[in-house]
């Protein structure tokens, strides 16, 4: 992984997934993920949530409508109760993130969807690819790369570290399945 500071780190992993052309195959992928971040609260929950703090925001401050302080107060609740749903809103949009993994006999390939809607590309041989987990001492737990073209990759930075583990398994396991093909 390249030294340095954050945004030179970031820099390089821009990169090393370019916006090259998508991979288009007759054959189908030996095996293939999309990954995307846990997001629990859907449209519904996302309503209901604002509803209570709706309510909640009120509660305290209906006793001043007869006091003569409501106006004093509601700009006040006005703008947290805009900047939680503002806060929602850009939480959601980060969900919209995606990885889609495909590996065939002689190729595997990642497409990374950023929440800006720009599309990052990166592919090798199988054959030349490596697996690498930083477990502690990574920008996160369990921090999954991968190692191909002269190029390091970082591989589900948004799932939990457990998930990462899963995934590491998944991958190798469908590599090793090509190592059998190819032996034989």
């Amino acid at each position: 992984m390249p030294t340095g500071s954050p945004k030179f780190k970031r820099a390089a992993y821009d990169a090393a997934l370019s916006s090259s052309a998508p991979v288009t195959r007759e054959d189908a992928p030996v095996w293939e993920i999309t990954l995307w971040p846990n997001r629990s609260l859907g449209r519904t929950g996302f309503r209901v949530t604002m509803a209570i703090a709706a309510l909640g925001f009120a509660i305290p401050v209906l006793p001043f409508v007869w006091a003569g302080g409501f106006w004093v107060l509601l700009p006040f609740v006005l703008v947290a109760f805009v900047a939680l749903g503002l806060a929602f809103k850009a939480n959601n949009r980060h969900g919209q993130m995606r990885e889609h993994v495909c590996l065939w006999k002689d190729l595997i390939a990642v497409e990374r969807h950023e929440i800006n809607g720009q599309i990052k590309r990166w592919s090798c041989n199988p054959y030349w690819m490596r697996t690498k987990l930083v477990a502690d001492g990574g920008p996160v737990d369990n921090y999954l790369t991968l190692i191909g073209s002269d190029r390091e990759i970082e591989l589900g930075a948004f799932l939990s570290p457990e998930e990462r583990l899963e995934l590491l398994a998944d991958i190798e396991a469908a590599i090793k399945r090509l190592g059998q093909h190819y032996a034989s």
